[in-house]
């Protein structure tokens, strides 16, 4: 079939909760993918940082389909063979102490909120259906019922209340206003080191070591979503480690399997997750062998093929690239490691319109929040390809 066959089948077919790039994609290697037609586009979105590794890695791959022919599912009744070993690497690679699997990342983040609340009742002694979780404006972690109660974004809540209680909102990046916000209520802060779905905002220098130790004063859970920011995404294994900071929990997902497998965890630097006893919280499919398989060998291809030294020195010089396209419309350039945001002033028209015309140069690019375009293609990027990549954008955006 053409690629107008495909398109008219899912809007025939599908719900329209998205709004994508009429591109079908039909397959990928690397940085690279293919229409239906044949033609070849750099993937500068890497299905929202999932395929860090790049598309269909052939270590991991070949690590999935060598556990599926042994043993795909055994749920948490029993244990299997890849569990234990994938905690203790991953445990390993990223300092921590305690894992819990889930499978999405919205998943990780709704097992971080159970888990707080029951500390704040069990340690802090924060009485029975009163604990407060802080979060901050234009925040992203996920699209359940609990999570969008606290979005402040009208698209994700118009029409689907009611909604959970227990958060209060604060302003990213402004330690001081986390410090006025914290109750004897409060049980954690929860917030992205850089929020990604936000247009790529960084917060001010020191940011993460403040509000670390604001933490530690007042006894809150430091919950840091790394979701779409972990593994090797900025130029670092944990967004986290810029400051040299560690968070009570972190939580990761998406390039956990690099885009083979539903995998989420949550990393647990304190005794949290030892709140949590038999049958008050788990999941089917979460932790399970093939899940756990392909996660070992993703991590694995991050550390051995140097992926998030890559992204560091890449990402330095794609946004060096990107910074020297003069266009008065563009208001600013900013990101880390290879999470890059182009941000236009409002009267450019938006910046669907860009990602139209890059769509067309043989790059696929997001816009975000209407005026922001995303550059995050696969941490696998050489030299020249972002060479060629800056090479067709720069026309683009300089109109």
């Amino acid at each position: 079939m053409k690629s107008q066959e495909y398109v008219l089948l899912e809007d025939e077919y599908g719900a329209h909760n998205y709004k994508p790039l009429d591109v079908v994609i039909e397959r990928g290697e690397g940085i690279w993918v293919w229409d239906v037609e044949g033609r070849k586009y750099m993937d500068c979105l890497s299905a929202y940082s999932a395929v860090n590794q790049g598309h269909c890695n052939r270590r991991i791959m070949d690590a999935m389909c060598e556990q599926a022919k042994k043993l795909t599912l055994t749920s948490r009744a029993f244990r299997n063979d890849q569990l234990g070993p994938f905690y203790k690497e991953l445990c390993e690679l990223t300092n921590s102490h305690r894992v819990l699997p889930m499978n999405s990342g919205a998943e990780a983040v709704e097992t971080a909120i159970k888990a707080v609340r029951k500390w704040g009742v069990m340690v802090k002694g924060v009485p029975e259906n009163e604990a407060e979780i802080i979060v901050c404006r234009n925040n992203f972690h996920g699209r359940t019922i609990t999570i969008i109660s606290f979005s402040t974004d009208p698209v994700s809540t118009t029409g689907f209340g009611p909604f959970t209680p227990g958060f209060k909102v604060i302003e990213f990046g402004d330690a001081q206003a986390l410090e006025a916000a914290i109750s004897e209520k409060t049980v954690a802060f929860l917030v992205e080191p850089i929020q990604g779905e936000a247009g790529v905002i960084i917060p001010p220098d020191g940011y993460l070591r403040d509000i670390r130790r604001i933490c530690d004063e007042k006894g809150v859970v430091l919950v840091f979503d790394e979701i779409q920011t972990g593994l090797g995404r900025t130029g670092a294994m944990l967004a986290e480690e810029h400051e040299g900071v560690e968070a009570d929990l972190t939580l990761i997902g998406k390039a956990l399997s690099g885009g083979f497998y539903p995998i989420s965890a949550v990393l647990s630097n304190s005794e949290v997750l030892g709140v949590l006893k038999p049958g008050e919280h788990g999941s089917t499919f979460g932790g399970n062998p093939l899940a756990c398989a392909v996660a070992r060998t993703a991590l694995k291809v991050l550390v051995e093929d140097n992926l998030i030294g890559n992204a560091a020195t890449q990402g330095a010089y794609f946004m060096q690239g990107l910074r020297a396209i003069n266009n008065p419309k563009i208001k600013e350039v900013r990101g880390r490691g290879l999470l890059l945001g182009v941000e236009f002033h409002p009267e450019a028209g938006g910046a669907r319109q860009y990602c139209e015309k890059l769509k067309e140069a043989g790059l696929l690019c997001k816009e975000t929040h209407e005026t922001i375009i995303r550059f995050a293609p696969p941490l696998v990027i050489t030299r020249e390809e972002v060479d060629w990549a800056l090479e067709r954008i720069a026309p683009i955006l300089s109109q």
